[in-house]
């Protein structure tokens, strides 16, 4: 047969325009593009350009093997807003560059791929949404709090061992701290981590009994673990409540039916992963199994697997383990099959040194000299079992070649490019970086910059010393932690429900009131005022004093609610409230999530003191997930804005000038603190000792370190964690890294009274500071002229 020469004309076309799509990319990112099935290890510095790689890649695959809906590629990634992200950049390629349909793949969280497949196959997986409930509880979740009193209801007398401590001399008093000390602290969160890790490394109840017989300790930590994890276990049954752990599981029941196992291998032909670094061992088994080919004829997984150890900043509160893509990297590089993006072009080069002499005097400082593997013989030495791993995986950070298709890749630095101050305090600091703000912003209006910090109290912090510059100065300030609304939706609905259960409560008309004006609806005023008389307020009578027009708009709001109260039922309040606070689509989104919430969680018992019952505990003791429907990190990087953010919260993005303030060495490294009220147990928490001990048995160590070698365990992963966070945070800097440690500040944070500014101590500085002032002594800024 003679083929369509339109058709050879288009196959010819499309195979120069997937040419020019591989060329467009880098060395690194070529790797991808070249991928042929089989495994693929790529290890990324910070700036290489990941994302748009695997976009590239992942559209010449669909197009390379003619994907579609019924054998399509599947891309997992982290957080939703980078599953937008990449959805979109695929469907780009596919669209404009390759002119195919945008279809043969799909985009999800590890979380959405596990309930997509689980929901599928309900008979099998044991879920269905429709009969069971979602729940993402926190330490203070009355789950938890349950399930330790349950524990101790059956294990009196390993209780009454943990109440005696170290030292115990009957004193009643004393007893009564302890037990309040056990019940709302030390209980509790040891089982909201050792649940939570458990889990997610697909072990049961009585796999930890085991490990428990190969540790034996005073407190039998590990016992008392497994016992608070059966009686979750059971409670989550007995209440029909799963948790996201639970989702993961229930797709991995599916898969391990056979015929269901190879109806999803044969629609899935490959899959691919971004940042990597961040998996758990249970979603790195449910990956593997879909990658795997249905019939056993070949063992080679289609597995792309991208990410960045030195990236790797969760595993010390979350599940997530570096190690687990480190030992996959180091598979795929015995098969040639380790690829390496380490050219980047998002920061000046001044940036890139100070960020790759960091990562090496870090290794060096920490860890020793590595061997091949980069593994350290310091480390190593403590426990040829099972040695410590070096902080950062050794790689350099190098520059795009010239021609890089990159608009203004490596852009020349702003003034010194790393500016490295010591203030007099954190007051001094701040004043700084407003000053520095307002030059930047004279001479690039359209600008982005960000303050980069640990916790959020130090953003609220530096929130409200610069409020001004955008009064002052027309200088947007926005606080990641205040200012995203969507987190603030459940607790928004609460206040106005808690209004009108109980409108004379001069405690919910305030907060109701507070609502309000965030939102402007109504005009900022003294809510003191309004909130002491309730009835003059809402009702005012013919001898109570006119009301000002401010006051007469809130009151008419605000009856305006009260009406709705009597005309409406009370499962249609929180749709009204939601409409009526003028949110936009996400945030609706959001609402009509908690609204399905609450009325499945009150099926049968449906009335307003249980809607408050079960929206108190929402709001309270879980991290209630928001409905994205829009790319919510563009609001994180305006142009012309200033953006105060968390270290954490701040990965995958950039900004022009980065400012990283309070960097003192009791946050950065820090060191493993044991709560003064938990002191009686011992120099350790039983948290995380029990953390320890479990990543030891994934690791295989064994046997398995006892607490005091588990606790210096989990010290070291804190310092590398904490030093790849501060690398993290670097690399967030296009032209201009500010870096300041204050010589004075806080002792704590979370108990600091701002207000009072003699209420300041000497603090050291981070240990990467001194050093970095050495190396690049160009980049200290001399403050001693400048008036006190």
């Amino acid at each position: 047969m003679v083929p369509d020469l339109a058709q050879v004309s288009l196959a010819a076309v499309r195979e120069q325009a997937m040419q020019r799509l591989r060329n467009g990319l880098r060395a690194g990112q070529q790797s991808m593009a070249d991928w042929r099935g089989g495994p693929l290890a790529v290890s990324a510095v910070p700036g290489a350009g990941k994302s748009t790689g695997m976009a590239v890649a992942a559209a010449l695959a669909i197009a390379r093997y003619q994907l579609h809906t019924r054998r399509y590629l599947v891309v997992v990634t982290f957080t939703r807003s980078a599953a937008a992200n990449i959805k979109a950049k695929i469907r780009q390629c596919l669209r404009e560059d390759l002119r195919l349909p945008q279809t043969g793949f799909v985009v999800h969280t590890l979380h959405g791929l596990a309930l997509n497949i689980a929901t599928r196959h309900p008979e099998l997986s044991g879920l269905n949404l429709e009969t069971v409930t979602l729940v993402s509880p926190n330490q203070s979740h009355r789950l938890i709090r349950d399930c330790v009193e349950r524990w101790i209801s059956h294990n009196p007398q390993r209780y009454s061992t943990l109440l005696e401590g170290l030292q115990f001399d009957g004193e009643e008093t004393e007893r009564l701290r302890r037990q309040a000390v056990l019940r709302t602290e030390v209980l509790p969160s040891l089982a909201n981590t050792v649940i939570h890790e458990a889990k997610s490394s697909g072990l049961l109840p009585e796999n930890l009994w085991e490990l428990a017989r190969q540790t034996p300790d005073d407190y039998g930590i590990l016992s008392v673990a497994a016992g608070l994890y059966e009686q979750y276990q059971a409670l989550l049954r007995s209440r029909d409540l799963i948790d996201y752990d639970e989702m993961i599981l229930g797709a991995l029941r599916v898969l391990q039916n056979e015929s269901a196992r190879q109806l999803w291998q044969n629609q899935v032909f490959a899959v691919f992963e971004d940042e990597a670094q961040d998996s758990s061992p249970l979603q790195s088994r449910l990956l593997e199994i879909l990658a795997a080919p249905p019939a056993s004829n070949s063992p080679a997984l289609n597995l792309v697997r991208v990410g960045d150890p030195n990236q790797a900043i969760n595993s010390t509160f979350t599940p997530a383990d570096p190690i687990y893509f480190r030992r996959f990297c180091e598979a795929c590089e015995a098969q040639e099959r380790l690829a390496t993006m380490d050219r980047a072009g998002r920061s000046s080069q001044t940036i890139v040194d100070a960020a790759n002499f960091v990562l090496e005097w870090v290794n060096h400082t920490y860890g020793g000299k590595p061997d091949r593997r980069g593994t350290s013989p310091l480390t190593a030495s403590k426990s040829s079992q099972n040695p410590t791993e070096l902080p950062f995986r050794p790689q350099t950070i190098h520059p795009v070649d010239s021609g890089d298709p990159q608009s203004d890749a490596n852009p020349e630095p702003t003034g010194r490019g790393l500016e490295i101050y010591t203030p007099r305090d954190i007051y001094h600091t701040v004043q700084l970086i407003g000053e520095r703000t307002i030059e930047l912003f004279e001479k690039n209006p359209k600008g982005r910059a960000a303050v980069l910090v640990r916790e959020n109290r130090q953003a609220r912090f530096v929130a409200e010393r610069l409020s001004y510059l955008q009064a002052q100065h027309k200088i947007q300030v926005y606080d990641v932690s205040q200012s995203d609304r969507h987190s603030n939706v459940p607790t928004e609905i609460l206040a106005l429900l808690q209004f009108l259960d109980r409108p004379h409560s001069p405690d919910y008309i305030k907060a109701a009131l507070e609502v309000l004006v965030q939102r402007q609806l109504i005009p900022t005023q003294d809510l003191n005022a309004l909130a002491t008389f309730p009835e003059q307020f809402l009702y005012p009578g013919p001898l109570d004093p006119p009301q000002t027009p401010p006051v007469h708009q809130a009151a008419r709001y605000c009856r305006s609610l009260l009406r709705a109260r009597l005309e409406l039922p009370h499962y249609q309040l929180p749709t009204f409230l939601a409409l009526t606070l003028k949110y936009d689509p996400s945030e609706l989104a959001t609402a009509d999530k908690l609204a399905e919430r609450i009325a499945q969680q009150t099926y049968g018992n449906s009335s307003m003191s249980s809607t408050l019952e079960v929206l108190s505990e929402i709001v309270n003791s879980e991290r209630f997930e928001p409905v994205e429907t829009e790319d919510t990190d563009a609001r994180y990087v305006r142009a012309g804005q200033l953006t105060i953010i968390t270290m954490h919260k701040a990965k995958g993005l950039d900004w022009d000038y980065v400012f990283m303030p309070f960097l003192h060495e009791d946050s950065i490294p820090g060191s493993p603190w044991v709560p003064t009220a938990a002191q009686f147990l011992g120099d350790f928490t039983l948290a995380e000792v029990a953390r320890a001990q479990i990543r030891a048995s994934l690791h295989g160590q064994y046997p398995l370190p006892p607490a005091p070698a588990a606790w210096e365990q989990a010290g070291q992963l804190k310092n590398a964690e904490e030093f790849r966070l501060l690398y993290v945070a670097m690399t967030r800097a296009k032209r201009l890294l500010w870096m300041a440690a204050a010589q004075k500040g806080p002792f704590r944070w979370n108990t600091f009274n701002w207000n009072n500014q003699d209420n300041l101590q000497e603090k050291k500085p981070c240990p990467v500071i001194p050093a970095l002032k050495s190396r690049f002594p160009k980049s200290v800024v001399a403050l001693s002229r400048m008036p006190s």
